[in-house]
Protein backbone atom coordinates (compact mmCIF):
# COMPACT_ATOMS: atom_id res chain seq x y z
CA UNK A 1 0.00 0.00 0.00
CA UNK A 2 0.97 3.50 -0.98
CA UNK A 3 -0.05 5.56 1.86
CA UNK A 4 -2.80 6.35 3.95
CA UNK A 5 -4.13 9.06 1.65
CA UNK A 6 -4.39 7.22 -0.92
CA UNK A 7 -6.60 4.53 1.00
CA UNK A 8 -8.73 7.69 2.42
CA UNK A 9 -8.90 8.43 -1.42
CA UNK A 10 -10.39 4.71 -2.47
CA UNK A 11 -12.74 4.53 0.11
CA UNK A 12 -14.22 7.85 -0.72
CA UNK A 13 -13.93 7.02 -4.60
CA UNK A 14 -15.50 3.30 -4.51
CA UNK A 15 -18.17 4.88 -2.02
CA UNK A 16 -19.20 7.65 -3.82
CA UNK A 17 -19.31 5.86 -7.13
CA UNK A 18 -21.81 3.23 -5.24
CA UNK A 19 -23.91 6.32 -4.03
CA UNK A 20 -23.87 7.54 -7.55
CA UNK A 21 -25.40 4.27 -8.95
CA UNK A 22 -28.54 4.40 -6.74
CA UNK A 23 -29.04 8.03 -7.40
CA UNK A 24 -28.51 6.55 -11.45
CA UNK A 25 -30.92 3.62 -10.78
CA UNK A 26 -33.61 6.34 -9.23
CA UNK A 27 -33.38 8.55 -12.09
CA UNK A 28 -33.85 5.64 -14.75
CA UNK A 29 -36.70 3.86 -12.97
CA UNK A 30 -39.26 6.27 -10.57
CA UNK A 31 -37.35 9.57 -10.93
CA UNK A 32 -37.15 9.50 -6.94
CA UNK A 33 -35.77 8.14 -4.02
CA UNK A 34 -37.43 4.84 -2.56
CA UNK A 35 -37.23 3.45 0.56
CA UNK A 36 -34.72 0.78 -0.98
CA UNK A 37 -32.80 3.35 -2.39
CA UNK A 38 -32.23 5.54 0.70
CA UNK A 39 -31.51 2.30 2.92
CA UNK A 40 -28.55 1.81 0.64
CA UNK A 41 -27.40 5.36 0.75
CA UNK A 42 -27.49 5.53 3.97
CA UNK A 43 -25.46 1.85 4.49
CA UNK A 44 -22.66 3.46 2.51
CA UNK A 45 -22.35 6.37 4.12
CA UNK A 46 -22.08 4.46 7.52
CA UNK A 47 -19.79 1.94 5.75
CA UNK A 48 -17.99 5.28 5.21
CA UNK A 49 -17.61 6.95 8.59
CA UNK A 50 -16.83 3.41 10.07
CA UNK A 51 -13.73 2.39 7.57
CA UNK A 52 -12.90 6.17 7.87
CA UNK A 53 -12.83 5.63 11.79
CA UNK A 54 -10.66 3.07 11.34
CA UNK A 55 -7.98 5.12 9.21
CA UNK A 56 -7.95 7.48 11.56
CA UNK A 57 -7.67 4.97 14.86
CA UNK A 58 -4.18 6.07 16.47
CA UNK A 59 -3.76 2.98 18.60
CA UNK A 60 -2.71 0.15 16.71
CA UNK A 61 -0.03 -1.95 16.50
CA UNK A 62 0.70 -3.45 13.21
CA UNK A 63 -0.12 -0.78 10.69
CA UNK A 64 1.08 -2.71 7.60
CA UNK A 65 -2.28 -5.44 8.35
CA UNK A 66 -4.91 -3.23 9.62
CA UNK A 67 -4.54 -1.02 6.80
CA UNK A 68 -4.74 -4.39 4.64
CA UNK A 69 -7.59 -5.77 6.57
CA UNK A 70 -9.17 -1.90 6.00
CA UNK A 71 -8.57 -2.71 2.50
CA UNK A 72 -10.32 -6.20 2.65
CA UNK A 73 -13.28 -4.77 4.46
CA UNK A 74 -13.42 -1.84 1.72
CA UNK A 75 -13.95 -4.22 -1.23
CA UNK A 76 -16.31 -6.62 0.75
CA UNK A 77 -18.48 -3.75 1.53
CA UNK A 78 -18.50 -2.55 -1.97
CA UNK A 79 -19.75 -5.97 -3.15
CA UNK A 80 -21.98 -6.47 -0.82
CA UNK A 81 -23.44 -3.06 -1.77
CA UNK A 82 -23.20 -3.51 -5.71
CA UNK A 83 -25.18 -7.07 -4.88
CA UNK A 84 -28.26 -4.97 -3.04
CA UNK A 85 -27.93 -2.64 -6.27
CA UNK A 86 -28.38 -4.85 -8.94
CA UNK A 87 -30.81 -6.43 -7.10
CA UNK A 88 -33.14 -3.38 -7.06
CA UNK A 89 -36.34 -4.16 -9.14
Amino acid sequence: MANVRNLKKDINYVLGDIIEAVYLFEIATTGKPTDETNALIDEAIVSFDSLIGKVNAKNVENKKAHFKQINVELEQVANQLITKINALQ
